[in-house]
């Protein structure tokens, strides 16, 4: 393919985990494509396609709750939620489809940005070892990466030289969390920069919808709590009158299930919500971005991650580990944010933001 004309706007290709049926994966990368196109860069989703990974997720969007098992009648509920999400995907700017193992049949890119999510982790168990992700066979003239994740690849177990070697092509890399900082750190012998998650750097605007004056409610968001955590929740909301919405999978702690809600939905949800109460890295994002009082309860998967957005923000009090913070529970969940973590949020906004005009330059 012939070089384009200097003058005309970089072709950039953004290569996530954008089909995953999880509202996180969508908007992190829905945020991130019109986040670059609103800086005026010729930006899409590289439309990747595996039919054994679309096996996988469809599966585990019936059963989100293993090794509990979901019941048939959810079964409907959950179709709709992964439609929603999927027919959301496929509304944003993306490339022309291709092949996830046939990296070389996509079109040629001024630069390919690689990330949000946990792009690099080695023991994602359908992506995991993917050598797309580390840049292999790209049609780019440039790799950059913009707030990768290792997820729960931990940095105490290293990386193997060749995945290593494959990530000194790119010209500019940015993680989204200490754990992948102090990995490469170690494996390239550089320091990477921090960068927010796409969704706290170009917050999504999402039209709301007339309601009526509805009971308040706590949104619940995650599955597979621990008990105490989600009795200390339940017992503050019962203390308040309030509801629990558990959104996109059932919880027996709830007192509604908004299993079907779409991607929309579950930003309003979070948004209106009174208080947030979550497990998922993204559960805790858009408390941020909502500026919503939330508490978090830590998970073996999602560990890192969420221990690290805690850290970067400033909002360390927000994560809750084990039974001894069940009585911390109702305090979080009552209080307002501490301004100063929107304070430390605005600044990253600038660090990610030099980070992105010198990688894009």
């Amino acid at each position: 393919m012939a070089d384009r004309p200097l003058s005309a706007v970089p072709k950039i290709g953004i290569l996530t985990f954008h089909r995953c049926i999880n509202y996180g994966s969508y908007w992190q990368a829905r945020a991130l494509v019109e986040g670059l196109r609103a800086r005026g860069h010729d930006a899409v989703l590289l439309d990747h396609h595996c039919e054994q990974v679309n096996r996988v997720e469809w599966r585990c969007a019936f059963q989100p709750l293993l090794p509990e098992r979901s019941a048939r009648s959810d079964f409907p509920l959950y179709k709709k939620k992964a439609r929603k999400i999927i027919d959301a995907v496929d509304r944003l700017p993306r490339s022309r489809r291709f092949s996830l193992h046939a990296p070389d049949a996509m079109e040629r890119y001024d630069l390919v940005v690689v990330g949000s999510d946990e792009v690099w982790n080695m023991r994602h168990p359908w992506y995991g070892g993917k050598p797309i992700f580390y840049g292999a066979g790209i049609q780019a003239k440039r790799l950059a990466s913009y707030a990768a994740s290792f997820g729960n690849h931990d940095a105490s177990d290293g990386l193997d030289a060749a995945w290593a070697d494959k990530l000194r092509r790119f010209s500019a890399i940015s993680v989204r969390d200490d754990n992948s900082r102090a990995l490469l750190r170690d494996a390239l012998g550089v320091e990477p920069d921090l960068v927010l998650d796409p969704c706290l750097q170009f917050p999504p605007v999402v039209p709301e919808t007339e309601q009526e004056t509805e009971r308040p409610y706590v949104a619940l968001y995650g599955h597979n709590f621990p008990q105490w955590y989600g009795e200390a929740v339940r017992a503050w909301a019962d203390s308040r009158g309030y509801r629990i919405v558990s959104i996109g999978y059932r919880s027996a702690y709830a007192d509604e299930q908004a299993i079907d809600a779409g991607p929309e939905d579950f930003s309003r949800l979070i948004g209106r919500a009174a208080a947030v109460a979550t497990n998922f890295f993204h559960g805790c994002v858009f408390a941020l971005l909502h500026d919503r009082p939330f508490a978090a309860v830590s998970s073996a998967y999602r560990s890192n991650k969420v221990r690290d957005l805690m850290r970067t923000v400033g909002a360390e009090p927000h994560l809750t580990m084990d039974p001894e913070d069940a009585p911390r529970i109702g305090d979080l969940l009552g209080t307002p944010l501490d301004p100063a973590i929107g304070r430390r949020i605005v600044g990253l906004r600038q660090q990610s933001d030099a980070y992105l005009a010198h990688a894009l330059a």
